[in-house]
Formats: structure tokens, sequence, C-alpha cells
């Protein structure tokens, strides 16, 4: 097929040619920017991160003494935490 009297294959070719030569031109044109690979690794790693919050009240705590005021409870198993729990709370205080 023709248009404007250049096969439109021919025309697509040459257009492709010509971007290729401009993405080319583009990539390597200008200084290569090259740094230390340690310090390359080093910056693309995420830092690890580690949050605490400090509270006031023990959120464990709070819930136990809810549960324990609706039901009685099968087992102990928070008991040993409510004692630490406790004595923590004292000594912070």
């Amino acid at each position: 097929m023709f248009e404007g009297g250049v096969p439109v294959a021919e025309r697509d070719k040459d257009s492709q040619e010509r971007l290729e030569a401009e993405l080319h031109e583009r990539l390597t044109a200008g200084e290569m920017e090259s740094e230390e690979p340690s310090e390359a690794v080093r910056r693309r790693i995420a830092p690890r991160t580690e949050i605490r919050i400090q509270t006031t009240l023990d959120p464990i705590v709070e819930e136990t003494n809810r549960y324990r005021s609706i039901a009685e409870e099968v087992d102990d198993r928070y008991d040993q935490y409510m004692k630490r729990a406790k004595r923590d709370g004292e000594s912070r205080t």
C-alpha cells in the first residue's frame, strides 16, 4: 500500500530506525555515572526499622481483666503474665 508515493512498510521502517537512533543517542550521550558496587548495594537495601510504642497500660492485662470480670477462666494460663505485669508496673512507679 502506498501513502504519499512511499510504501507504508518502508515509511514505518524509516520511522522506527529514526526512533532507535534517537534512543541510542539519548542513552549514550553524556558521562556515564558510576559508583562503588558496595555503596550501590547498601543504597538499594531497605534499612531495618523497628517501631516501639511505650504505653502506660498493657493491653493484654486490660483485656484479661475484662474477661475475668465476665467469666471464670478454665485454666490459669495468664496468671504468670499478670503477676509479672503487676510486678513490672510496681517497679515503674
